[in-house]
């Protein structure tokens, strides 16, 4: 204990290895949880931080929601798990420019306390779509990938997705964790001879998305409740039909 009564950071037990996992969240649902989840407990991470991105550069039409309401929302599904928590690392920018993952990573790294292990975790979507994000080549050194797989995502051959002048070398055979999940090791390299993990779940089939749910919910009559209710967290569930989202 510090002589002013706070307990310093080491004391409090800050989070050691922590995992950044942006996204729209609009909604935030069931299988956001099951990846981050999964990411906690494969990688043994400290700490998931959910962070609602502001405006997405290659998603120019925006969000189906505000930001305080996918703010509210993510807040509401993860607050039944302590190792999860709501960041604004991502928040919108004063002047409407679009957040770019790489900027916002290196902001995060330099707010975390000294020896803390940032990770970038993602679905296999938004890696698919890496090689075209700003400096996309550069956010894997920057914080060490967890790749998601998702249902229609073929990962079976990484190095095509890869973006330009980067390549693989497997680590370790594909084996489960202590954990029971399954966990590919792989090292990435780029051309000056930079290298850094990079981590593969392979066993996530989980067919939820978060446009099909808005499409459902808009599709839906007002006084039905949609199957797609139960691919949220309750209380997530609870605050769309009270405030009336996706009609």
């Amino acid at each position: 204990m510090t002589q002013s009564g706070r307990q310093s950071v080491e004391e409090r037990g800050a989070p050691r290895r922590v995992a950044f996992f942006g996204g729209s969240f609009d909604p935030p649902h069931l299988g956001h949880l099951a990846v981050a989840g999964a990411a906690l407990a494969a990688l043994r991470l400290d700490q998931v931080l959910f962070a609602p991105v502001g405006a997405q550069p290659l998603k120019p039409w925006g969000s189906s929601t505000d930001f305080a309401q996918r703010v509210e929302m993510t807040r509401l599904a993860i607050a039944d798990e302590a190792a999860f928590a709501l960041s604004l690392a991502d928040a919108p920018k004063p002047g409407g420019e679009p957040n770019y993952t790489f900027e916002t990573l290196g902001r995060l790294r330099s707010e975390l306390p000294a020896g803390c292990e940032l990770f970038c975790l993602m679905g296999a979507d938004s890696f698919a779509g890496v090689r075209r994000w700003h400096r996309g080549a550069e956010i894997p050194f920057l914080a060490p990938l967890i790749v998601a797989s998702r249902p229609g995502e073929r990962l079976d051959d990484l190095r095509a997705l890869l973006p330009e002048g980067l390549f693989l070398e497997p680590e370790v055979g594909l084996a489960p964790t202590s954990a029971g999940i399954l966990l590919e090791r792989y090292r990435l390299h780029n051309a000056k001879g930079d290298s850094a993990p990079f981590y593969l779940l392979p066993g996530l089939e989980i067919e939820i998305s978060a446009s099909q749910i808005r499409e459902q919910l808009r599709q839906a009559e007002s006084s039905l409740l949609p199957s797609s209710l139960a691919l949220l967290p309750d209380a997530v569930a609870g605050y769309i039909r009270a405030q009336k989202l996706y009609q």
